[in-house]
């Protein structure tokens, strides 16, 4: 089983950690992930990523006219969804100390934990 000795000598159990990072600001979501792994290294944890997932680009098309009547003009609208994986292996007080960080606002953050 994998443990770390705190500072106090004490063992903490090792989790693994992953958090899912969302929002449709790219800048956003880059800047937030670059704090959270900045804060991991600072603690000398073991981290993956951040892996890019595909973005989401959800589309609608809508005619302008509101009757029928007229030329056929349309307006095209879209919403791009950037999301960014990490992954930790720490114990959990510890990933509470490293997302107690600023989000920023627009950025939805998953934390999901699981043993080794």
């Amino acid at each position: 089983m994998a443990t770390k000795k705190g500072i106090e000598g004490e063992e903490q159990k090792v989790h693994r950690i992953r958090i899912t990072l969302t929002s449709t600001k790219l800048q956003a979501v880059e800047k937030v992930c670059a704090d959270l792994i900045s804060g991991a290294k600072d603690k000398e944890l073991h981290v993956k990523g951040p892996v890019r997932l595909p973005t989401k680009i959800l589309r609608i098309l809508t005619r302008k006219s509101p009757n029928g009547e007229g030329t056929n003009t349309f307006d095209r609208f879209q919403m791009r969804i950037h999301k960014r994986l990490i992954d930790l292996h720490a114990p959990s007080d510890v990933v509470k100390q490293i997302t107690a960080i600023s989000i920023e606002p627009g950025v939805e953050v998953e934390v999901t934990i699981a043993d080794v």
